[in-house]
């Protein structure tokens, strides 16, 4: 079922697949790039956004929309960015992590991702699961069990392709659009406070809680992993001028796209704000309690309605991007596959067992908190996700003329700087509420060890390649500059020796030693006889195995000669290294060809202890050929 993957293309079923250096004329032409933003943007609608908007519309009003459209100038540089790391080196994020830090980095990185991943698809679980609910009074359990059944959507759109996915997700994206522009001329908001919300005001404890929930379902980790890979859905020219249209032509998808999910996202917090905070419902901090309250509010009852549709369609789309950026993080981080529909299932699963168990427990009523505590989780992965990639894109060795400007350098540090000082000073908070508790002793103590864990990667993701830059720079230094290559000269070899031990190996070491012979050059059969009898008589053994060793030399010899080649042989006694060596020094071979054979755990030490001893021995080259 797992298997390695075959190819290192990033969703390599569509990669491609769109060629965009076919000849196109107008709209087309930029059509041809249009559709993986929108596949990403989907994520910055989902489900989990809907309950931090509505939190944070219904108790603090207008107030954060300006965190809105932050979040969404953080997600256009940080998409930008992401998509010119796919388009400049045609990797995903990562496999450039992977290709960058080493196994244990790599590996906390991908878990790291599933989490973010899995997070984001509970929020998803819980979005449709209310959807439908609202929508036909099904039982939250029940919805969050039929949310499995969307697996056989996903396969079902696979089988189109890309462009037939895209059109797909932008259609729920414009239902979603639709339902949200109609509630908004229904509720009529009062547009001066509207615009008093996008200016920048302090937050509270409250306030910053909902604001990282918002910046979380906002700017999402999955989504810089999947965009830096649907890119490369996109055939493009390898020209410096193609990879520059292609550029530009994204950041005006990415632009389009996201701008379209800021709207919706806002409408949200704007719809609360007007219908809830305006009539003193600020409680009302529920997707389902909203729901109920839209038709008596706002006098009509297709509200309700539109709203449970546009949590359906907010919900379906974005659990199809779900699934692609599972297959991308884990093809990526580790090389493995995993055919997409079990993908599917299994991330669905583990989503919906803490689902349940919350719905089976404490009741609907704790539903949207799982929700926010969702998008607070995919927020203190952002860093873990964003600082990779602004070294990768700063890369001049990598991304060549296409890396970043110093000044966009500095803008996405200090983003990067926003929200690892926003989560910050949130997990500070939560730790100091945890510790004040009455939590036993003993969990307390256990919650160190991930703390740790965390903080240790967060330090060496962030500066080993800082580190890396730094050596490559004083390597380069201490060489100095590249000697000039005018001519080559062959080289020649008067004395070849080969080291034999009489295996199937055999026949392959002196293949290699005559391909780097000349007219004039000698060949030197070398084996070590290892029997009891050598290693106490040295060359005075007359054992049986000393003349079988002896004969089989000769025998090589008589073959050899016979091709027109000069031979001797020679054997050695006692210390397979030792002889070796000696024998090599005494026929001043300039060249000595051995076998490896490819040996792991104990026998690698002992096997591969001959040949560390004799090319350290020997000022001579050692031409290692690896064997079976």
């Amino acid at each position: 079922m797992i298997n390695p993957t075959s190819s290192h293309h990033s969703l390599s079923e569509v990669h491609e697949t769109v060629d965009t250096t076919l000849p196109r004329k107008g709209w087309k032409r930029v059509l041809a790039y249009i559709g993986p933003a929108y596949l990403v943007s989907v994520g910055y609608m989902d489900p989990g956004n809907w309950a931090t908007d509505l939190q944070g519309g219904a108790r603090f009003g207008y107030q954060l929309i300006w965190v809105l459209l932050m979040s969404n100038l953080m997600a256009l540089l940080l998409q930008s960015l992401s998509a010119r790391l796919g388009i400049v080196t045609r990797r995903d994020l990562a496999q450039a992590n992977r290709e960058t830090y080493p196994p244990l980095i790599n590996f906390s990185l991908y878990l790291l991702s599933e989490i973010a991943i899995a997070a984001c698809d509970l929020a998803e679980v819980l979005g449709m699961a209310i959807g439908i609910h609202l929508l036909t009074g099904l039982p939250l359990l029940m919805g969050t069990v039929i949310t499995v059944l969307d697996t056989f959507l996903f396969l079902l759109l696979q089988r189109f392709g890309i462009r037939k996915m895209e059109a797909f997700i932008i259609a729920l994206v414009a239902i979603i659009g639709l339902c949200f522009l109609l509630q908004i001329v229904m509720a009529k908001p009062q547009l001066g406070l509207v615009v008093t919300g996008l200016i920048p005001q302090p937050l509270n404890n409250e306030s910053l809680y909902i604001a990282i929930g918002i910046i979380g379902a906002t700017v999402m980790p999955h989504n810089l992993y999947l965009h830096s890979a649907l890119v490369q859905t996109r055939k493009i020219s390898s020209s410096r001028e193609g990879i520059r249209k292609a550029i530009r032509y994204n950041f005006i998808d990415s632009t389009i796209a996201l701008n379209a999910a800021f709207l919706v996202n806002a409408a949200i917090l704007i719809l609360a704000a007007t219908v809830f905070f305006s009539t003193g419902n600020t409680q009302v901090a529920e997707i389902q309690e909203a729901h109920r309250l839209l038709q008596p509010l706002l006098g009509n009852k297709w509200a309700p309605i539109l709203f449970a549709v546009a949590l359906i369609a907010a919900g379906q789309s974005s659990t199809l991007t779900g699934t692609m950026a599972g297959q991308i993080v884990m093809e990526g981080y580790l090389h493995l596959r995993i055919n997409p529909w079990l993908r599917r299932l299994i991330t669905r699963l583990i989503a919906i067992v803490p689902a349940m168990l919350v719905i089976f427990i404490y009741g609907e009523s704790k539903v949207d908190a799982l929700l926010v505590g969702s998008q607070i989780v995919l927020s203190l992965q952002l860093g873990f996700a964003v600082i990779p990639l602004i070294h990768f894109v700063s890369d001049k060795i990598t991304m060549g003329e296409f890396a970043i400007s110093t000044p966009i350098k500095i803008l996405s540090w200090i983003v990067a700087g926003i929200l690892v000082a926003l989560n910050g000073r949130l997990v500070i908070q939560e730790l100091t509420v945890f510790y004040r508790s009455d939590v036993s002793i003993l969990f307390k103590s256990a919650m160190i060890i991930p703390i740790v864990w965390l903080g240790w990667l967060f330090l060496v993701m962030t500066f080993l390649p800082l580190f890396k830059k730094r050596n490559a720079r004083k390597k380069a230094s201490l060489h100095g500059e590249p000697l000039p290559i005018i001519q080559l000269d062959p080289v020649q070899h008067n004395c070849i020796a080969i080291a034999l031990d009489f295996t199937v190996a055999d026949k392959l070491l002196i293949e290699n030693a005559v391909a780097r012979r000349n007219d004039t050059t000698k060949l030197v059969l070398i084996h070590v006889v290892e029997s009891a009898s050598a290693g106490y008589l040295g060359d005075a053994s007359d054992d049986e195995e000393t003349r079988m060793d002896r004969l089989r030399l000769e025998q090589y010899q008589e073959q050899l000669i016979a091709l027109g080649l000069s031979v001797t042989i020679q054997l050695g006694y006692r210390s397979r290294v030792r002889e070796i060596v000696r024998i090599t020094q005494e026929s001043k071979a300039d060249m000595l060809v051995m076998g490896a054979h490819r040996h792991s755990g104990l026998k690698d030490y002992l096997f591969g202890e001959t040949i560390e001893g004799v090319r350290h021995a020997l000022s001579i080259p050692v031409l290692v050929v690896n064997v079976r």
